[in-house]
Formats: C-alpha cells, structure tokens, sequence
C-alpha cells in the first residue's frame, strides 16, 4: 500500500476489512466532515467527497478520523460508499438531544488531555476526560500547558498525579518552547494523536509547536482569565510533516459520557477498591458501619470531592442508560411510582393520626 497511507495509519486491520471494496474504490481517510460531505485524505492528496444515499439512508455518516472506501466518477466527483469498521473511537453524549451520541475521532492511538497551569487547571474536568478515553480503549496522556506563567509546577503536577497516577503527565509551555521535546515521540508515522480540551488551553498552539509551522490560528491571551481565545472551529484530521497525524478539536463546554462503564473503573480505581471493602456489599457510603470509603474520607487519604465526582459520574452514566434502554426507562418509571404511591400512604396514615 502506497506510503501516503500508511503516514496515514493505514495498516493490516484496514487492509483486511477493505478487500471487499477494492474493486472500482479506493481507500481515504476523513479530514473534516461539513453539511455537503467530507474531506478526505487519499495516496493522491485530500479531496471533497459527498456521501453515498445509501449510507445516509441508513444513517451512517463518517467520522474525523474514520477509514472509508471512496470511488470517482467520469466527471471528478468522489463518493464515499463504505465506512470501515473502527479500530476505536472516543465519543461524547450529544448535548443537543435527549440520548444521542456524538463521535469525537476515530482510529485513535493516543489522547492529549490538555489543560493549563493556571485558573483553568480542574481536576473534576480532568477525571471526566479521563473516563471518556478510557472507555475507548485509547492512551491518555495528561499535558499540562502554559508553564511559563505557573510558580509552583511541581505542585500542580502532583495534583494531577493524585488522580491519574498511572497516566503520563508532561507540563509545557507550547508559545515558549518548553518541555516539547517529551511530545514527540507519541507522534510517528502512522499513529493518531486526538487532541482534548477546554477553549482555550493551547490546543493549536501546540500544532503549530509541534510541527514546526503555522498551521493553525492562534488567538491572543485574555488578560481578565488568562484564557487564550477560542479559534478553532471545526474537527480536524492533519497530517504532520514532521510525522504523524493528529486530531484537532474545537474547545467542548460540554463534556457528558456517554458510554463509559469501564472507564469509570478504571478513572476510579482506587474507589471502587475501597468500596469492595466495606462491610455491606450494598453500602451506598452514607451512615453504614463499616464503610471503608467514609473511613478514608475522614483519615484524609480520600479527598471528598474526588469521591462525589465519582459519584456524579455514576449517576450521569445511569441517567443516560436508562435514556438509551426502555427496559431500564420503565423499571425507573415504575419505581418513582411506587415510591408515590407509598408516600401517600404514609400522608395519609399521618393525616388519620395512625
């Protein structure tokens, strides 16, 4: 297979699942999706591609990141036919609908989790972007940017390691040139780099770092928030030169699982340790005797806040099954109205001075 592709991150899974479609099509990968169709890149550059009827009939629609089969027409009009079956991908809950689900990219091998040293640094955020990457059986690596304006580094990397300790965790300065180095090897030919983070935390500025040139608009710093100005807008697949291929996102305000069970376990192990300890095997760490997360909270080696985000998680994944699965919608229905119906009951019982 042409080298192009695999700079790309072709390899032997792609190539296995598209011997079906090798006949009259080609294999590309997705750069960018917009409401005409999507860019693609190919062996002979990037092209404009519409989607097949077909595949929009039985909406399916492709994903940065996503492998596919194209073909062209006597005119010059590519058509995507085929999306290949993902190796991975990271998604989020849609927040414009009531359980729909938003993929990020696809085909990924490594997750920049990126935030900055300074008011934006939020470890609740970070344990939310954590469990979405786990989910998705990719590589997280923690990049702590903006290290030229942080006085105490060592400090917040220690914060950060409390709750990913078995996670990568880099600080850097992307505008000063900082602790780059430790990046690059993460992004060779033929591996994807999704980048993760807020509005505003370097995300492009790090592309450009990383690269060597100015690919990416870089806004300036606000001096009410030292926040950097939101400017990309669109997902984005691009090919380094200097090799690799990274994933660029538009900063997410919202940032809801979706599907995320085993990254929960594995974001909070060490809770989900603890709580197999506790005397009662349905403990709901409250006013149980013998509740071994209570017992840590209070000795100080559980920081409280860490264990209700883990439990806001928890119940932000729950709310979203039961809106997925209208076996688990109508048992909570049903529950609700047992609970009602028990209520009024004991309102009554007080009202009759029983």
């Amino acid at each position: 297979m042409d080298h192009v592709l695999r700079k790309l991150g072709w390899n032997a899974f792609f190539g296995e699942n598209f011997r079906e479609h090798v006949e009259g099509h080609e294999p590309g990968r997705i750069s960018s999706v917009n409401k005409n169709g999507c860019n693609v890149y190919t062996k002979n550059g990037e092209v404009s591609a519409r989607v097949s009827g077909r595949l929009r009939r039985d909406g399916q629609y492709p994903a940065v990141g996503d492998w596919v089969a194209i073909s062209e027409d006597d005119t010059g009009i590519f058509t995507i036919h085929d999306i290949l079956p993902r190796k991975n991908k990271i998604s989020r809950k849609d927040a414009g609908r009531a359980a729909g689900e938003q993929v990020i990219a696809t085909n990924v091998d490594i997750a920049f989790i990126m935030t900055s040293l300074n008011r934006d640094l939020n470890m609740r955020r970070l344990e939310r972007y954590l469990a979405i990457v786990k989910q998705s059986g990719v590589d997280p690596v923690i990049v702590l940017n903006k290290s030229d304006i942080c006085s105490d580094i060592n400090s917040r990397i220690n914060d950060v390691l409390a709750i990913a300790p078995d996670v990568p965790v880099y600080a850097i300065s992307a505008t000063a040139g900082i602790g780059m180095g430790a990046l690059s090897p993460y992004l060779q030919d033929g591996k994807t780099v999704v980048l993760l983070g807020s509005s505003g935390v370097g995300k492009s500025t790090i592309i450009n770092a990383l690269d060597g040139v100015e690919r990416q608009k870089v806004g300036e710093i606000r001096e009410d928030d030292s926040r950097g100005r939101h400017i990309t807008t669109v997902r984005e697949l691009i090919l380094l030169e200097k090799g690799g291929v990274i994933i660029d996102n538009p900063g997410m305000r919202e940032l809801q699982l979706w599907d995320a069970s085993d990254g929960l376990h594995n974001t909070f192990r060490d809770i989900e340790e603890l709580a197999a300890q506790c005397k009662f095997s349905d403990c709901q760490h409250e006013t149980e005797p013998g509740c071994m997360i209570k017992k840590a909270i209070a000795e100080g080696t559980l920081p409280g806040v860490r264990f209700e985000s883990y439990r806001k998680l928890q119940r932000e994944f729950l709310a979203i099954e039961r809106k997925k699965n209208p076996d688990l919608q109508r048992a909570e229905k049903k529950k609700w109205k047992k609970i009602g119906i028990m209520a009024k009951e004991i309102q009554n019982r007080k009202e009759r001075g029983m």
